[in-house]
């Protein structure tokens, strides 16, 4: 049984040196330290493997292996901390050359251990070779010591573990021949029980070589691993506990020792459960392995990676706004929050929250704006509790009542863009206690300027929607207005002609006509603006030779004569009304300029594919570059009261059925302006249903 127990205990020393000398090999070359290092790492896997054989063999040979393994790796851990005593300053070499003198002093010890260290040695009395190794411990402890204490007071933290884990083999060693000096023989568990201590003391090893990388090249101790290590090792030391509870109560609680043993382990069980489940055991152990076993309390390339997956991914009913606030709680430890938005007119006002009761709204009084433009200044991580017992450290800011009035709030984290202050956040209090320290701040400065611009580019997209609306309206309004103006025109010739011929019976049905048709045409429009630009119904069959003369008829009391050349039916696609508009649109641009004793063209033409209408006039005409760069434009005209939204509107609603604008001018010669409309032939077919389809 010793014999398994013993090589259980120098196996798992050996497994575990031989690993991470294998680990750090790569490092070797690097510089002196890590070759000592490894150096006694090898040699330690090496004492470990002879003890092995002392205890499944026992020969002389095993012995006399394990006692040089023994002296060699106390040799290689002593001239590695009498580098780290020499520094690297101009003494470096006269101190390593010390070590050196050590070393080997060391090994020529050994040989004089070569024998059984536990008998009387010829030449050195009894118990010399307990004397040897317990001067060993003790030399060992010294050197430890002296680092500890001529350490820089910064960078003490950097050789704490390796100190604690030098401390366990040399002062465990010291106990082992204390105690067989005392009693004048060795203790055979302590000595099996080298091993498994030896062993035990390489996670604190491990945790030096991550603080001093020019130790060893990439050694990365993960936080996950760790975390989940140490639960799994909080863990099963409460259950040791739960069950040592129960052995006891089993073997000295009478008849009802096994039922009350049993239930002691199973309210254990439970109460780890509800521990291992808590949010607040999880962040308490996090918060704990971050501050003890790592020189940076987070894992930054982890930290951002979560944090950037919670702002991109969409959960149903969280929006980007609670998003913010979760990933910002998360990097924290922070179970809510609440999230202020500007809001022009209000201030900043609550906009989200997650996990937080709903606050009162903003005031917008002088504290607020006074607040929000600290923020925005220094963009400072405000704590509640400090601002508001010492507002002196704050530059005398006090805290709105809307973020005063959030139960537990702990932390104002401003969400800044460029030098805008977009919003803020208020954490509310940890799960565990934790220190806001710079690395806090920081980190919460930086995952705020992101948060910032993920919020910055969702208001960006909201005002650009809201201004795209707006100029939808704005565009519809303006071709409403062009055309209330030209009906208006009609009612304002009408009246003007009515105090001439108001007993005239044809002018009065002309007029009722008149009117009649400025109604519908009126509701048109207002039904146009409830339900968009885009034509009401679907085009459809017009003929195109009507509406062309009745466009021609409205306009027939112009002082310019007309030549008109709409005989029969031609069949094209459109609406009757937009189209007259159009048409009537053309003959009064035609009509502005011309001369009095100028005279118009107009002509409707049947082609394979299209129907064209064709006015022409002779009047001022228009230059090549003002029909390339002004004439299809809105808001571009010529006229003193007109809206330069006539020949825009025409050609937009043209080309929405499949139809095109072409105008050929000529200054002081004129112009000939030309729309052409899929056509419709007489047997119904349906050479404009294809263009139609082409133009869907």
């Amino acid at each position: 049984m010793s014999a398994t127990v013993g090589a259980w205990s120098f196996g798992l020393a050996l497994a575990g040196y031989l690993a991470f000398a294998i680990r750090i090999f790569a490092a070797a070359m690097r510089n002196a330290r890590a070759r000592l290092l490894l150096a006694a790492l090898v040699f330690t896997a090496l004492w470990a493997a002879c003890s092995i054989m002392v205890t499944l063999d026992g020969g002389p040979v095993a012995e006399i292996g394990v006692n040089a393994a023994d002296a060699l790796r106390y040799a290689a851990w002593f001239a590695f901390l009498a580098h780290l005593l020499a520094g690297e300053g101009d003494g470096v070499r006269r101190r390593y050359a010390s070590s050196l003198v050590v070393a080997i002093g060391a090994v020529l010890v050994a040989r004089v251990m070569l024998g059984e260290p536990f008998d009387e040695l010829p030449g050195l009395g009894p118990r010399a070779g307990l004397v040897v190794g317990l001067g060993l411990a003790v030399f060992g402890l010294m050197q430890l010591e002296q680092l500890v204490r001529r350490v820089d007071a910064q960078a003490r933290w950097n050789v704490k573990p390796l100190a604690v884990a030098l401390a366990g083999v040399f002062g465990f060693d010291l106990f082992f021949y204390a105690d067989a000096m005392l009693f004048g023989r060795i203790d055979p568990d302590i000595w099996l029980a080298r091993g498994a201590a030896n062993a035990l003391v390489l996670p604190f090893l491990a945790i030096a070589t991550v603080r001093n990388t020019q130790w060893t090249i990439d050694l990365h101790l993960s936080r996950g691993a760790v975390m989940q290590s140490s639960a799994l090792l909080a863990s099963g030391a409460f259950l040791l506990a739960i069950a040592a509870a129960g052995y006891y109560v089993r073997y000295f609680g009478g008849d009802w020792a096994r039922a009350l043993s049993i239930e002691l382990v199973f309210a254990g069980v439970l109460v780890l459960a509800l521990v291992v489940s808590s949010g607040r055991f999880r962040s308490f152990l996090r918060v704990f392995i971050s501050k003890h076993f790592f020189s940076y309390r987070y894992d930054y390339r982890e930290e951002w990676l979560r944090f950037t997956r919670t702002l991109s991914t969409e959960s149903p009913g969280e929006t980007l706004p609670m998003r913010i606030v979760h990933a910002l709680g998360d990097l924290v430890e922070s179970p809510g929050g609440v999230l202020f938005v500007r809001d022009d007119g209000r201030g900043y006002v609550p906009d989200a929250r997650w996990n937080s009761a709903a606050p009162a709204a903003a005031a917008g009084g002088p504290d607020d704006s006074a607040f929000s433009t600290f923020l925005q200044r220094t963009g400072w991580i405000v704590d509640t509790a400090e601002c508001s017992a010492y507002p002196e450290r704050y530059e005398g800011v006090r805290l709105p009542s809307s973020v005063a009035a959030i139960a537990s709030s702990w932390l104002v984290v401003p969400l800044i863009s460029g030098t805008d202050l977009l919003a803020f956040v208020v954490l509310t209090s940890p799960r565990t206690h934790l220190e806001v320290d710079w690395e806090v701040r920081d980190l919460l400065k930086t995952a705020s300027r992101q948060a910032a611009s993920y919020l910055g580019h969702v208001q960006a997209t909201e005002a650009l929607l809201e201004a795209r609306k707006f100029e939808a309206f704005n565009r519809m309004s303006a071709f409403i207005v062009h055309d209330l103006k030209n009906l208006i025109a009609q009612l304002s010739l009408m009246l003007k002609n009515a105090k001439r011929h108001r007993d005239n019976p044809e002018f009065q049905a002309d007029m009722l006509a008149t009117v009649e048709h400025v109604v519908e045409r009126m509701n048109a429009l207002m039904l146009q603006l409830r339900s968009g630009t885009t034509a009401v119904e679907n085009a459809r069959q017009v003929d195109l030779c009507a509406v062309v003369r009745r466009a021609c008829a409205a306009k027939s009391d112009a002082r310019v004569p007309f030549t008109i050349d709409a005989p029969g039916t031609l069949l094209a696609l459109g609406h009757d009304d937009r189209l007259e508009r159009v048409i009537g649109h053309l003959l009064q641009n035609a009509i502005d300029a011309s001369l009095p004793s100028g005279a118009i063209d107009v002509g409707v033409e049947a082609g394979e594919r299209h129907a064209t209408v064709r006015v022409r006039d002779r009047g001022a005409g228009m230059s090549a570059q003002f029909i390339r760069e002004r004439l299809f434009k809105p808001f571009q005209t010529t006229k003193a009261a007109g809206m330069g939204i006539g020949v825009y509107e025409s050609s937009q609603y043209v080309a929405s059925i499949g139809g095109e604008i072409r105008v050929e001018s000529e200054e002081g010669t004129g112009t000939c302006i030309e729309v052409r409309l899929p056509r419709i032939d007489v047997a119904g077919s349906s050479a404009a249903a294809v263009i139609q389809e082409q133009v869907a």
